[in-house]
């Protein structure tokens, strides 16, 4: 029998639309394969750090409820999305660990709680919820570079059976979304394959400087979904992808997630 790891993976996930959450094919069986392999492979992550594009704030803030609520953080969307429960413990423990380690750059805050970010792909993961929830804010007031470092820094937790995660998307443009194409834009592709490329070769400068790669503007108008991927990026070290999901659609929508550790 294969041995178990004990540094558990840091993970960025492409959530896409929130109607994943619903949806039964090959990017959610993709999801489930990897809840299996982390259980397998891990065991039981004592609780998840999840860093999700959609508590976007000014500062750190992390999450201490012991039962997060759950956000319906999406308009307009079928009924059955709105009674889709997915409902984990929060974790005294993971909490303290985070504000030890940030000290004075984080601060409490339970005014938010398990968004869509968060849950809407977790439920493909780890499907029972019984795997403790924590969610740590995206800061708005930091650069690319200061969210890599802070990854840098959250790194230490995986030794402690903390899973790492992100949530957001390579690409991502609401306002241009090409909602009868099941595929990426031109832009899409070559953004997010530049990107993929960078990360293979661990090539970290590149991805923090992601400005300068062609599409730049297209792919990111606002840093919100992709400065999850540097907190991941800055927490794995040197280690190498495990990449998946890599594809686009409704055209300025990237999926790509990467695993490292794995």
């Amino acid at each position: 029998m294969e041995q178990q790891k004990t540094r558990m993976p840091a993970i960025f996930v492409g959530h896409g639309s929130p109607m994943i959450a619903l949806e039964h094919n090959d990017l959610t069986a993709t999801y489930k394969e990897l809840g299996q392999t982390i259980l397998k492979r891990f065991g039981r992550p004592k609780a998840i750090l999840m860093i999700s594009a959609h508590w976007y704030t000014r500062g750190t803030l992390v999450q201490s409820a012991e039962k997060p609520r759950q956000v319906y953080d999406m308009y307009g969307f079928p009924k059955e999305l709105y009674e889709l429960k997915y409902e984990p413990a929060g974790c005294a423990d993971l909490t303290k660990e985070v504000t030890d380690l940030l000290g004075d750059g984080v601060e409490v805050d339970d005014s938010w709680g398990i968004d869509h970010g968060t849950w809407s792909i977790l439920v493909h993961i780890f499907p029972r919820a019984d795997i403790p929830v924590v969610q740590l804010s995206v800061n708005g007031l930091m650069d690319t570079r200061q969210s890599y470092e802070l990854g840098q820094r959250l790194a230490v937790l995986r030794e402690k059976g903390y899973l790492l995660m992100g949530s957001g998307n390579v690409v991502h443009n609401l306002r241009l979304v090409e909602w009868e194409n099941e595929h990426g834009s031109l832009a899409a592709d070559r953004f997010d394959e530049a990107i993929k490329s960078a990360i293979e070769a661990r090539d970290d400068e590149a991805v923090i400087e992601f400005h300068r790669c062609p599409d730049a503007d297209y792919a990111v108008p606002t840093p919100d979904h992709f400065l999850p991927l540097l907190y991941i990026l800055g927490a794995a070290r040197d280690e190498k992808p495990y990449i998946f999901n890599n594809v686009r659609n409704l055209g300025s929508m990237a999926l790509t997630g990467y695993a490292f550790g794995l």
